[in-house]
């Protein structure tokens, strides 16, 4: 039986929420639609002449590649049509976007990193999008679109993302599991290929950029050691693609661990939390695993900036719980 995003989606709803109107769901369309037009252009990219950089950068300084622009106008001209989306922010913008006429009636804020892991597109790697709802604040005005995107993760009503890979592939969680959708590009439609996902209590892989490892903090690189030399009781392999969603999603069907620890160059990390982090550990919880900025659960970190980074540890329970601040992480999962 096939049974697509769309079916699913309305289906969980109608169940838990049978006096729903149906906004969210048309929401969650809107978000599809962007990620199919996203993953039609990276496939024929190289054919169509959009890899490469746009020769802009982002608010980070980033360079920005012809596909993440490409992927942020149609993230944002698919949630424009879907009147209860307020306000739209993005790695790729410097400010949240209000859309005109909704700061009262829009019930919704998108938070979306368009295209996650653009640098790896000119040479095949998996890239992806990643996104964050939440629900809008009232008495939010169209001067201070901020004020309803600086929410800590807790308040996520749903978060996923969309691996564009050997095969295209949605991970969501509305708060009641997680399920992953493969486009089917016969019919055009996601369809249910994993439902209710759990990540493994314990993996045997880690994930981490270790050229960078010499500027570790030393709890990060002790951390590294013990699951190399195998005291964990278990030997470890590393793999590493150096795309988050394309890194994190091996780490939710596979198990282990996902590190971005800070470095010298970004002593706050380089993950930004609002649209990378805090997603990414909503799956991860809802999946079973864990997540911590190293020193804290990501879901409680009160974000202070709309581009704001962290550093990001994910991963299965019992990677997680070796971790020297497990005691007071697990505390807060209480």
């Amino acid at each position: 039986m096939i049974i697509t995003a769309e079916q699913h989606i309305s289906s969980e709803q109608h169940k838990r929420f049978p006096h729903a109107t149906g906004a969210f769901s048309w929401l969650l369309s809107g978000i599809t639609l962007a990620t199919k037009m996203t993953q039609a252009k990276v496939r024929r990219g190289a054919l169509l002449g959009m890899f490469g950089e746009e020769g802009t950068t982002n608010v980070q300084g980033e360079p920005q590649q012809k596909l993440d622009v490409y992927a942020n106008q149609a993230l944002l001209h698919c949630l424009r049509m879907r009147e209860d989306v307020a306000i739209l922010a993005s790695e790729e913008n410097d400010d949240p976007v209000m859309f005109e006429g909704r700061a009262e009636s829009g019930k919704y804020v998108v938070v979306v990193d368009p295209l996650d892991g653009s640098s790896n597109i000119d040479v095949n790697v998996g890239v992806g999008t990643i996104f964050s709802i939440l629900a809008k604040p009232p008495h939010v005005t169209d001067k201070n679109p901020e004020a309803a995107v600086l929410q800590p993760g807790t308040r996520q009503i749903a978060a996923g993302y969309v691996v564009y890979g050997s095969s295209t592939i949605m991970v969501y969680t509305t708060g009641h599991g997680v399920h992953g959708f493969t486009l089917d590009p016969e019919i055009g439609a996601y369809v249910l290929s994993h439902e209710n996902i759990r990540m493994p209590a314990a993996g045997k892989i880690y994930s981490v950029n270790e050229a960078n490892a010499a500027t570790f903090p030393p709890q990060y690189q002790n951390y590294l050691s013990s699951l190399r030399s195998g005291a964990m009781g278990r030997q470890y392999t590393s793999r590493y693609i150096g795309s988050l969603v394309a890194d994190f999603h091996r780490t939710l069907l596979k198990g282990g661990v996902f590190l971005y620890p800070p470095t010298r160059d970004y002593p706050s990390g380089k993950l930004r939390l609002l649209y990378e982090a805090n997603p990414i550990a909503f799956i991860a919880e809802q999946a079973g695993g864990m997540a911590t900025d190293g020193a804290c659960r990501i879901l409680e970190i009160e974000p202070q900036e709309v581009h704001q980074r962290v550093p990001l540890i994910v991963g299965g329970k019992a990677e997680l719980e070796a971790w020297p601040a497990a005691r007071e992480m697990q505390h807060s999962y209480l």
